[in-house]
């Protein structure tokens, strides 16, 4: 893994703990993103997935309760990670990717149900968080 050299003297990046089982769940086993939620509710991708899932459905209140819980699990774990509520949250660790993806379905979410200054907080936090997944999700 590359480290981030700060120059700036901000926070330092943060970087979620790597947890296996739950993609090897879903690689090997092909489990769905609800039993890997129900298994391991900390974990953002699953929340992510099933969230992108319920608002391609047009199910958009679901998705956003989806997306909320990810979003809050992935806060949790960012904090007890060390984050101090801003600083960089790196999209090239991949434990990083699901709180990011939840982070952008909360905000695609908040769009379908009109809830525009939620959705526009969301594309900022994602961005000031990390440009890169930004560039990726914001499309």
């Amino acid at each position: 893994m590359e480290t981030h050299k700060n120059l700036l003297g901000g926070p330092e990046p943060t970087f979620l703990p790597e947890e296996d089982e739950p993609y090897r769940m879903m690689a090997e086993q092909s489990a769905s993103p609800t039993q890997v939620a129900a298994d391991y509710p900390a974990f953002c991708l699953a929340w992510a997935m099933l969230s992108d899932d319920a608002l391609a459905a047009g199910r958009n209140v679901e998705a956003y309760a989806y997306a909320r819980t990810g979003y809050h699990r992935g806060l949790d774990s960012l904090r007890r990670s060390g984050w101090k509520g801003h600083g960089p949250i790196p999209w090239e660790h991949r434990a990083n990717r699901g709180f990011l993806r939840c982070l952008a379905a909360l905000a695609r979410a908040a769009e379908a149900i009109k809830e525009a200054p939620e959705a526009e907080r969301c594309w900022q936090f994602l961005n000031d968080s990390s440009a890169e997944a930004y560039a990726e999700l914001k499309q």
